[in-house]
């Protein structure tokens, strides 16, 4: 028995590759799925099923292309309604795959389909739960993607709380627990850096499966705090549901060379959104005029999903020499297929053509520390949970998921800096206040990292925001 967790940082999301005597099964494939192809062949094994945990909201999956690749068959749990040929398995239907059984246990409640895969070895014996988006390491799913109908919120929250108690909480403490997520998902609140735990462990230490919770207590808990899904879930889901192109001809559509004259060209036919990729430190010293710069280096693919409203956006791409076919890659994980093309040669290309370039002042925060004793506007552009923790005394809180919708807070004729945890997300901010007109913004170099080693006087509020 082979179990490889294939943990894909970027979208902190964990997909499985299943191995008994020369047969293989996939759980939660990502869109590209060469990967897997890769590891069967090694193994001299079959893929002979795809099982989706649901339909996700927050990336493409793999598990289309990966059919067709390979004949497997697609597994969705009870309910799932597709566009294309799936087995819609039974509640506690039981799948083999060499020497081991896989039982498909229905837990709604994230969604209604909404399926654990219980994996028993070759003695029979239980022993592990992939268990997708309704336990993660610390937490579970969020009850808020599904609403539809009557079927509200707190309704998904009720079915999570019967899920867990009664297809979950019954398991053996030694059972292991290999979630579709870990810590920086947006399809929870509070997931841990661990991406894999046991029954018993999680039972000692994760609120939602606490001994003794009332079912009013656990949908309040679990509702409480929910910060609202970014634009892209939905759109995500659809594609899951209803099917996409092969990330091959995504890959073919997207790998075409630029000249700096057919870039511009693109631009203009097209309304293109220039996305530079590149590290944050090269983007301030110099960029093409209105690019909205979102880096390879951080979490990438949920950020465009956040950021870029259209998923059908045109986009040209900016990009470090040889990382045009990883940019595309990652666009699409997350639906966003409309890339056409690439500036050839980078932003030297454009920089050697004489064309205007455009820059983002950044400063260290000892010279912060200095603007702020003279009365300067700071801006912190973290998570509510961060601000919530600790921030600087009288500074504003504008996440930087919702900063477009809050541009009229951002004052046009005076000077102001803004700050993020490490200097990844200000850089973000910067760039969609510079596309907006904002040209006296101020970048602070490390963020609050660097804030916190300065005399800058910080405060823990009493209260949420």
């Amino acid at each position: 028995m082979k179990i490889e967790q294939i943990y894909t940082k970027c979208l902190s999301q964990g997909a499985y590759y299943i191995e008994s005597k020369g047969e293989a099964a996939i759980i939660d494939p990502l869109r590209e799925v060469q990967p897997y192809l890769d590891k069967a062949t090694k193994d001299n094994a079959k893929i002979k099923y795809i099982f989706e945990t649901h339909f996700h909201a927050d990336f493409v999956s793999g598990h289309i292309t990966l059919a067709e690749k390979t004949g497997a068959k697609i597994v969705y749990g009870p309910t799932a309604k597709t566009n294309f040929d799936a087995h819609i398995a039974k509640d506690n239907e039981s799948f083999f795959v060499g020497d081991l059984e896989i039982v498909a246990l229905h837990t709604p409640g994230h969604t209604m389909e909404s399926t654990v895969y219980l994996l028993k070895d070759e003695s029979g014996k239980d022993y592990a739960i992939f268990s997708g988006d309704t336990l993660f390491i610390g937490d579970v799913g969020r009850p808020d993607l599904a609403q539809k109908g009557s079927i509200t919120m707190e309704d998904l929250a009720g079915y999570l709380f019967d899920s867990l108690r009664n297809k979950i909480m019954v398991l053996n403490d030694d059972v292991m627990v290999y979630p579709a997520h870990g810590a920086g998902s947006a399809c929870g609140k509070q997931l841990s850096d661990e991406t894999v735990s046991t029954i018993g462990n999680q039972k000692k230490t994760n609120y939602a499966l606490r001994e003794n919770m009332t079912r009013e207590e656990f949908i309040k808990e679990v509702t409480d705090g929910l910060l609202p899904p970014p634009d892209y879930f939905p759109l995500n889901v659809k594609l899951n549901k209803e099917g996409y192109e092969s990330i091959d001809t995504i890959l073919e559509k997207g790998t075409k060379s630029l000249s700096v004259k057919q870039f511009i060209e693109k631009i203009e036919k097209y309304d293109a959104l220039i996305l530079d990729v590149r590290h944050q430190t090269d983007f301030i010293k110099g960029f093409i005029p209105n690019s909205m710069f979102i880096g390879l280096n951080g979490t990438f693919a949920p950020w465009v999903g956040a950021l870029i409203k259209d998923i059908n956006q045109p986009i040209v791409l900016v990009t470090p020499e040889g990382k045009e076919e990883e940019t595309i890659t990652r666009l699409a994980r997350v639906g966003f297929d409309n890339v056409i093309g690439y500036l050839e040669g980078g932003f030297e290309s454009w920089k050697n053509s004489n064309k205007s370039i455009d820059k983002i002042t950044s400063i260290s925060a000892d010279v912060l520390e200095e603007n702020i004793k003279h009365g300067a506007t700071v801006f912190d552009v973290r998570k509510p949970g961060e601000y919530e923790n600790e921030h600087i005394e009288n500074v504003a809180n504008t996440p930087l998921d919702y900063l477009e919708e809050h541009l009229n807070e951002f004052p046009k004729d005076t000077t102001f800096f803004i700050h993020c945890a490490g200097g990844y997300r200000s850089v973000i901010a910067a760039s969609i206040l510079k596309m907006n007109g904002f040209d006296n913004v101020i970048d602070v170099a490390g963020g609050f990292s660097a804030i916190r080693n300065t005399t800058i006087k910080t405060t823990t509020p009493t209260c949420s925001l």
